[in-house]
């Protein structure tokens, strides 16, 4: 026999594993998008595409490459991420967190200069996630 108690502390538990699970989804999301645009660009070409006695072949740098299947994978990963969350809640959620970490990792990795335009945009998309994720009382 299910106690009650026993019954609401089982859904307490996988409503909490099931969180956490989302969590790691957007962080392996929020991972792979920033390191292939990172890797693609510290890859340093574009890439191209020949036909030479029928054969295709694709010119790209392996770093270059495998920024390509992070970005694949993130493509992927948001494609669930979409069908888990709603839809008006995790696209701006996201963006926001890749711009901002992509500019973060700018500096860092290509030495890039911040400045106040991008200081002011950063500003306002950290308040702008904030405040999507604050609980006002109806």
């Amino acid at each position: 026999m299910v106690v009650k108690g026993d019954k609401k502390l089982m859904e307490e538990i996988r409503k909490r594993r099931n969180m956490k699970m989302q969590i790691i989804l957007i962080s392996v999301y929020l991972l792979l998008t920033v390191s292939g645009l990172v890797l693609m660009k510290l890859g340093g070409n574009p890439g191209s595409v020949s036909m030479n006695e029928g054969n295709i072949n694709l010119g790209i740098s392996p770093v270059s490459l495998i920024g390509f299947i992070c970005y694949i994978g993130s493509f992927l990963l948001y494609t669930r991420l979409i069908v888990i969350f709603d839809l008006s809640y995790i696209t701006p959620i996201c963006t926001g967190i890749v711009q901002v970490l992509t500019l973060i990792s700018a500096k860092l990795v290509f030495k890039e200069e911040f400045t106040t335009q991008g200081i002011i945009g950063t500003t306002i998309i950290i308040f702008g996630v904030i405040l999507m994720n604050l609980k006002f009382e109806k």
